[in-house]
């Protein structure tokens, strides 16, 4: 069987790091390649640059040159808000988004120059990491820094379904630093898992699960072309049964937004 080659954007975040590492895991398989925009965080996390496209998402050139030989993308990239300073006791923190780096700029256009490279490149399946709450204009997210993250997010997403390659869109709820195939995962649609979480348990999952659920994306021919949200059962849900067929996952979750 033939290795399929894999770019991963934003590999070095808390959740594309993980990615690349469960990638690695599957030799046989996939070949992955990191693209990220520092060399410092790259041999920070991994040792050294070796495997790696440094780049940035808003340069088609750098996207193209690491898109080379792809079959399938994976797209972690996201606006990151930075707080502007430390709040006055009782008031409420205000963000803001580095010059270059607003939700518009890396989740509409830094998204959209990555489809168009990925079609260019002839890659037939793209694995998009956004979030939950898109269904929401007035989202909490949305407000931080005055941003619209989801807003744009979303709009990403209607243009990867719209660009006739194959989708996996995850919607995980809030992440958590912990261990991941501790838990049962679940799968929804139009944020339901938030709004009316079953057995109202916490809509978070752990980064980890997620990054597994990209790897079995890739794997598995069920989660191409389908959109979906996702939580967890707690640990110690006497009612949980830890996911291990993504099959099976995957064939609960519907094509579209």
């Amino acid at each position: 069987m033939s290795t399929q080659k894999v770019l991963v954007t934003g590999a070095t975040g808390r959740t594309g790091s993980i990615v690349v590492e469960k990638i690695r895991q599957y030799p046989q398989e996939f070949e992955v390649i990191g693209f990220a925009r520092s060399e410092t965080k790259v041999k920070d996390l991994f040792g050294s640059t070796d495997g790696f496209i440094l780049g940035e998402i808003t340069d088609k050139s750098s996207l193209e040159q690491g898109m080379q030989g792809c079959q399938a993308l994976v797209i972690l990239t996201s606006a990151i808000p930075k707080m502007k300073a430390a709040p006055a006791p009782g008031e409420q923190p205000e963000f803001e988004f580095e010059p270059g780096q607003t939700p518009e700029e890396i989740d509409w256009i830094g998204q959209k120059n990555q489809i168009d490279a990925a079609k260019e490149a002839g890659i037939n399946h793209i694995v998009l990491v956004g979030s939950m709450g898109g269904e929401n204009p007035n989202h909490p997210l949305n407000r931080m820094g005055n941003g619209n993250i989801l807003i744009w997010k979303r709009k990403a997403e209607y243009y990867l379904i719209d660009s006739g390659i194959d989708y996996t869109i995850i919607h995980p709820g809030g992440l958590l630093d912990q261990p991941g195939g501790k838990r049962e995962l679940l799968v929804g649609k139009n944020d339901s898992l938030s709004n009316n979480p079953p057995n109202g348990i916490p809509p978070l999952i752990p980064r980890a699960d997620v990054a597994e659920l990209v790897v079995q994306a890739l794997r598995e021919p069920n989660a191409r072309n389908k959109a979906f949200d996702t939580i967890s059962k707690p640990e110690d849900d006497s009612t949980a049964v830890i996911t291990t067929d993504f099959k099976a996952l995957f064939e609960q979750t519907t094509p579209g937004l």
